[in-house]
């Protein structure tokens, strides 16, 4: 079995340190992920590792050998190098370039044999580059360089394969061919990747492991469950970022929030009463606006829990797919007291979240204006067998005001810096199609928008 180990080596370039008590160990048919922010020492790390920057302290073991005292071929004959930049002085073809990988296995003067041409060929058919073999290499798109390098280093038949940014010069259709193909020869062939990404979700999909470098040192090492999380990310690259399991290819996937600057500072606190997603966006727009935004009862694990952490919203959360607990209920409760307004949004129910309309009504009875957006009916969302819907039925014959959408439920809000308003006036603050239930209006269906 072939091991890398990467023993407490310090890098420096003159008089700056680049990187520091940098260890970590890989073995055959491991695919690991380099990530880090710019300047980090990702590329320095790989250049220790290929032999062309030695470490000031420490030392690279290849399989218990250290790297620096083997000879450059024997190196060669076991890792290759996929530069990020792949500059070419002389034009040659492309499949000339691939042959080149075959140096370390020919001596000095040898020509290359017919086993070195099908191994140049074969690499150039797994990088879908042999249509290009005739032509000159400076002649190709950057794409196109960048599969025939690939193919070089294939050619080489390492055990290693060290790579920056193997995709950058690629388009998704390309990207996804290479990464395959490495993942592939990294299960199959036994190959160790070692490869620098700046793509969380593409490092993701394919490593088993990643190493996660901020100013040369390594914050976070190991599986990716255990480096990929937003505190991580939040640690290293200052950018808030949701981290989840996709439910089609159980990869991580993460996607980086764009945190709101409040455009004012409201004293005012408004309570999301959500779950399922539906409060995330409204979350977002009320911190933009300033205000205070509680939330609850939201399972761990929820779309809109996951918002509200992002968003540093004080929320009451309970167990993830369990139902709502007296302790947790009364907790919700104790920030619905201290709100100015609750808002109810279109959350569906089933019978571990009945409480949350409790609450809701609870709300109302202590005065606080309470808003239900209704942007799906009741009918599509209530899995309690009209429970929820007699909840909701309550809501109105007590005074909730029922809205359509968030629009609708923003257009009829009016945060002052001492208390909340409730506009009244249809003809400046409602739009003209929305219109205020009047007694004769009683028993009737819900309108879009009623203040009762």
């Amino acid at each position: 079995m072939v091991i890398l180990t990467v023993n407490g080596i310090d890098c420096y370039y003159g008089s700056v340190k680049v990187l520091e008590n940098v260890r970590f160990s890989v073995k055959e048919r491991d695919f690991t992920g380099i990530l880090g922010p710019n300047g980090s020492g990702k590329t320095t790390l790989l250049r220790s590792i290929s032999r062309t920057l030695k470490p000031h302290k420490g030392v690279i073991f290849l399989n218990e050998v250290n790297i620096y005292t083997l000879k450059s071929v024997d190196v060669a004959k076991q890792m290759a190098v996929v530069p990020q930049d792949n500059v070419i002085a002389f034009n040659f073809t492309a499949l000339d370039i691939v042959l080149m990988g075959r140096n370390p296995h020919l001596s000095r003067f040898q020509m290359e044999s017919e086993k070195d041409i099908a191994i140049a060929r074969g690499a150039m058919e797994l990088t879908n580059t042999w249509h290009l073999k005739e032509r000159p290499i400076n002649e190709l798109s950057g794409g196109e360089r960048q599969r025939v390098i690939i193919a070089r280093a294939l050619a080489q038949e390492p055990k290693i394969l060290l790579l920056d940014e193997p995709t950058v010069h690629l388009d998704i259709n390309n990207q996804l061919e290479i990464m395959d193909l490495l993942k592939e020869l990294c299960t199959k062939k036994g190959l160790i990747v070692l490869a620098v990404f700046h793509d969380f979700n593409l490092a993701a999909r394919y490593c088993d492991s990643a190493i996660l470098l901020k100013g040369g040192k390594i914050v976070s090492a190991g599986n990716l469950d255990a480096v990929l999380t937003s505190e991580n990310i939040r640690s290293v690259f200052q950018v808030d970022a949701m981290v989840k399991r996709h439910s089609i290819t159980d990869c991580l996937y993460v996607m980086p929030v764009s945190m709101p600057k409040p455009l004012s500072s409201r004293n005012l606190s408004v309570h999301l009463i959500c779950g399922a997603g539906t409060g995330t966006t409204l979350m977002k727009i009320l911190v933009n606006e300033g205000y205070n935004v509680t939330a609850g009862v939201l399972n761990v694990l929820d779309t809109d829990y996951e918002t509200a952490r992002l968003l540093k919203i004080p929320v009451t959360s309970e167990a993830p797919f369990s139902p709502i607990t007296e302790e947790t209920h009364r907790a919700n409760l104790e920030m619905i007291s201290k709100a100015s307004a609750v808002v109810l949004t279109a959350v569906p129910f089933g019978y571990g979240n009945l409480r949350n309309l409790e609450a809701a009504k609870e709300a109302l009875k202590r005065g606080n204006p309470t808003f239900v957006i209704e942007e799906v009916p009741i009918e599509q969302r209530d899995f309690t067998k009209g429970k929820a819907k007699k909840h909701l039925t309550e809501l109105k014959s007590k005074g909730a005001t029922f809205v359509r959408n968030q629009d609708e439920l923003l257009s009829l809000l009016d945060i002052s810096d001492d208390k909340l308003k409730i506009a009244k006036e249809p003809s400046t603050k409602i739009p003209g199609h929305l219109k205020p239930e009047t007694n004769s209006h009683k028993g009737d269906e819900m309108d879009d928008v009623e203040s009762i």
